[in-house]
């Protein structure tokens, strides 16, 4: 079967990379999707070979970034947490550079350590700590500017802290400070001043509890361009919107993958007009269909929706037309995109999170021994073609998705990185 991911219609200019480099958080379209080819079909019994293994990057569970011969991840390490730059071929420590304070928000969120992934852009880099600091790097350290999403841009910090991943889209960051009276912000990618805000209603399933009052979610933003306007979709802390990306105007919303406890994580999924969401706890998955009149407004009509397709945290890839995640409490789906129909579920991989390359999907399970599965994708039936536990197993949950680029696997646990060449020969 010709295995071709479906990705954004849009390529983010973020993703100013090269080769099949992976430069921010779900690779360089945010689909979860690497392109490229040549990989190992399947894996010997202890899985693919080691390349090399770095110690030292702190604790977290920030993503990795790869780009033009550099690893990038973040971790609070010696009272601080840090950006660090790795050398892609061995693994060694080029630079670090503070991002801000370290530690939990109060008691509530742990580990601690940031949550977000480095986004590349050209010679610049931005990272986002838990506690809210936003800080541009030069891609050899040097900071360029900082700004506070607390202090500065008057945001609200979500119960387990700030955990997307900054989206670049041409002159603009965008990011979600969860604001009174703006949730989602367009910054001067060059400056850090804003542009625009955008005020996200609550959705029906608001809950004001203990956790919190932040319009920021856990979810980052992705870039689609539909009926002529570009525009980005969020998942915020009580509905999935879509906000005009000239203007900061709030153009459609779907209310219903949103969960009672405004822990939405999940990135949405884009293709072809249709928009899906995820969440887990009381909440479920489903797909709405974009419309247009005449008078250029848009809504979003939904199309289907599963409380069974509850997905927390480990997301979720469009490979073909057929979408595959971890819904819980743990089992592996495939189903058919444009109608929800499941194709098969299976329970081995468990609950984790999911990425794709060169026809097989990447599956990590976020407990036990933080296993990774090489799996078929194939909306036939569930196929696995090789499995292993990676060394140096920390008591924390595997949630750091894994990596594919330049044919290399990159598995991060607290504060270990390990690499692993997955390049057939």
């Amino acid at each position: 079967m010709k295995q071709l991911a479906w990705c954004l219609a849009a390529v983010l200019p973020a993703a100013t990379a090269v080769a099949d480099d992976w430069p921010q958080w779900q690779g360089p379209d945010r689909t979860a999707v690497s392109k490229e080819s040549g990989l190992l079909k399947a894996w010997p019994m202890d899985g693919p070979p080691l390349a090399w293994k770095a110690n030292g990057i702190g604790e977290g569970m920030g993503g990795v970034a790869v780009s033009r011969s550099r690893v990038y991840t973040t971790g609070d390490s010696d009272g601080s947490a840090w950006l660090y730059a790795l050398n892609e071929s061995d693994g060694k420590q080029v630079w670090k550079a503070k991002v801000g304070r370290a530690g939990k928000y109060g008691n509530v969120f742990r580990p601690s350590g940031p949550r977000a992934t480095p986004t590349v852009d050209g010679d610049r880099l931005y990272i986002l700590s838990q506690h809210g600091d936003l800080v541009c790097f030069t891609t050899d350290g040097k900071e360029v500017w900082r700004t506070d999403y607390v202090k500065d841009l008057g945001g609200i910090i979500p119960v387990w802290g700030f955990s997307e991943s900054p989206l670049v889209d041409g002159d603009k960051l965008v990011c979600t400070p969860g604001t009174e009276d703006g949730t989602l912000m367009a910054l001067d990618k060059d400056t850090g001043k804003p542009i625009w805000k955008c005020k996200v209603p609550e959705g029906p399933t608001g809950d004001r509890g203990f956790l919190g009052k932040s319009g920021a979610a856990y979810a980052s933003v992705i870039a689609i361009d539909f009926g002529g306007v570009r525009q980005y979709v969020l998942f915020a802390s009580t509905t999935l919107v879509g906000v005009s990306a000239s203007d900061g105007k709030l153009l459609w919303r779907f209310d219903r993958p949103s969960n009672t406890h405004r822990i939405n994580c999940s990135t949405p999924v884009y293709h072809d007009g249709v928009v899906f969401a995820a969440s887990s706890y009381d909440a479920g998955g489903g797909a709405a269909k974009l419309n247009k009149d005449d008078k250029g407004a848009i809504t979003a009509k939904e199309v289907y929706f599963n409380r069974r397709l509850k997905n927390h945290h480990g997301g979720m890839v469009l490979v073909d037309g057929y979408l595959y995640g971890s819904f819980d409490p743990g089992i592996l789906t495939c189903l058919e995109f444009k109608t929800g129909k499941v194709m098969w579920e299976e329970r081995r991989p468990g609950k984790g999170s999911v990425v794709y390359a060169d026809g097989r999907l990447y599956c990590r399970n976020e407990g036990r021994e933080g296993t990774v599965y090489l799996v078929d994708a194939d909306p036939k039936g569930y196929v696995e073609r090789g499995r292993f536990n990676p060394p140096d197993r920390t008591k924390e949950q595997a949630w750091p998705h894994p990596v594919v680029a330049n044919g290399k696997l990159y598995v991060r646990d607290q504060d270990v990185l390990i690499c692993y060449d997955v390049k057939a020969k």
